[in-house]
């Protein structure tokens, strides 16, 4: 069908191959035109490469996120190259950390490089180290060693890319040249600051309104320094929308996002921030639109695949969902999240070995977090439900108590142990004790959710259950 449309006037804005700046006109809801990769020969195609993380050498862990920032630019670099296919930012970060043989890496993956270095981090200095692996023989095709000044970053960064790609023997396009030089901002601080917020996102539990409080202030200084700093934009638009599980309900992120996108519309994380925020919005005809931009744009976007994931989970489309969900849970293969709700698709369309196989992937990843975070309500609530899936009720309970106790106002944790006491426990009462100060803290968006789920089916006629539902639509009605 037909999609309304209104234009907004971005102003002259320099673009690829023409050499004046151009007017340029925004589409309302599409935020952007799709942007090609330059078209080459089949004999031209394609190495594949895989860019390990680069280890922190600075003798310091809180100079993680900037060792982890470079290798996500490097990554970010190397994927704007038509000539080559790179392991997404996702796969490669599951080797973070490990000792690897970098053959095996290469033949998992299927890659014909590995890259890997370092970074070390002192005072105003900074030295990297990188070294191209050839993946079949294991022998080292290239390496080198920079010791630069600190306010020289922006600069190394290009001659690294560059460099990878001549060693590759890969013709760079001067299209893709000028692409990789594009470095958001010029601010070093802002870039660092922003580095910083993306690290705590990452690692972090968004549904803390204590952690996402974090990243926000650290992406509103990084915007400070330099308000047209887009990927700082963005990653301020998707913690806005995470904190409505948080129970905050001032912002949801729309307005952030749609900065972002005016500022760079290649940048797939305000695309994703987008699309949530109009599902946010209850603005789903706007929300399709927006996925049907963003997924050829990065069809690999972890980000856009869980949105779309969401988008078609509240329209009850549970085939698409369980693609979507299923695609964002091979991207990152730490995502409890996403095997959780998996478990709710498949109930719905009645695939029991599907829930099954979706409760066993959700344990064990959970598992993982909980492990290194036992404190991680989410990832215990997730758990949770995996765990009465399975039969396996008193641990569930045990649980329970335990994320109770650690994270008692993680509003989302309490929904989804909620969730599970009513589906697989059938203990109504006390999933309604867990549910009803969530219910009456949750926004319009999380409401929505409650009155689709379709593990309430049960008790969507129960007074209790119909009575939180009432209170929560009457209490926002006045807001």
């Amino acid at each position: 069908g037909k999609v309304a449309a209104a234009f907004e006037d971005l102003g002259l804005h320099q673009v690829k191959n023409i050499e004046r700046p151009v007017h340029v006109f925004a589409a309302r809801p599409a935020a952007a035109a799709p942007v090609k990769r330059p078209e080459r020969s089949p004999s031209e195609r394609r190495l594949y490469i895989c860019v390990l993380p680069f280890a922190n050498m600075s003798g310091d862990a809180e100079q993680e996120y900037f060792s982890d920032g470079i290798s996500e630019d490097i990554i970010t670099d190397l994927s704007k190259v038509s000539a080559l296919a790179v392991v997404s930012r996702n796969t490669a970060f599951t080797f973070k950390g490990k000792n690897v043989d970098v053959g095996q890496v290469a033949r998992q993956l299927k890659v014909s490089h590995v890259l890997e270095g370092s970074v070390r981090k002192s005072g105003n200095r900074v030295r990297i180290t990188a070294q191209l692996i050839d993946g079949k023989t294991d022998e080292h095709v290239w390496a080198e060693r920079w010791d630069r000044d600190l306010n020289d970053i922006f600069a190394l960064q290009d001659e690294i890319s560059e460099a990878i790609v001549k060693a590759l023997k890969v013709k760079l396009l001067p299209e893709e040249k000028k692409a990789i030089e594009q470095r958001g901002t010029a601010n070093l601080e802002a870039f660092q600051t922003y580095l910083m917020a993306r690290q705590y996102y990452i690692t972090g539990n968004m549904t803390d309104a204590r952690k996402s409080d974090m990243v926000i202030r650290l992406s509103k200084r990084a915007i400070e320094l330099d308000p047209n700093y887009a990927r700082a934009w963005a990653l301020l638009a998707v913690t806005q929308r995470m904190q409505t599980y948080a129970g905050k309900l001032e912002d949801n992120g729309l307005a952030a996002a749609e900065r972002a996108l005016a500022l760079d519309a290649t940048v797939i994380d305000a695309h994703a921030a987008r699309i949530g925020a109009l599902i946010s919005a209850r603005d789903y005809a706007g929300a399709r639109a927006a996925v049907d931009l963003a997924l050829p744009l990065d069809p690999e976007s972890y980000e856009v695949n869980k949105e779309a994931a969401r988008l078609a989970f509240m329209e009850h489309r549970y085939p698409d969902a369980i693609r979507y969900y299923e695609k964002s849970a091979t991207l990152v293969e730490s995502d409890f999240s996403a095997a959780g709700m998996l478990m709710s698709c498949y109930t719905a369309i009645g695939d029991a070995a599907g829930t099954r196989s979706a409760a066993e992937r959700t344990l064990a990843r959970a598992e993982q977090i909980i492990a290194r975070e036992p404190d991680n309500g989410s990832a215990l609530s997730m758990g949770i439900g995996a765990l009465t899936y399975l039969g396996n009720t008193e641990r569930a309970k045990e649980w329970a108590r335990r994320a109770l106790l650690l994270d008692p106002d993680n509003l989302n944790m309490r929904y989804n142990i909620a969730c599970a006491f009513i589906l697989d426990l059938k203990e109504f009462d006390a999933a309604f004790d867990l549910l009803e100060p969530a219910i009456a803290k949750f926004g319009k968006d999380r409401l929505a959710h409650a009155q689709i789920d379709p593990d309430f089916d049960t008790v969507r006629d129960h007074p209790r259950f119909k009575a939180m539902i009432a209170a929560a639509e009457a209490r926002l009605a006045k807001s």
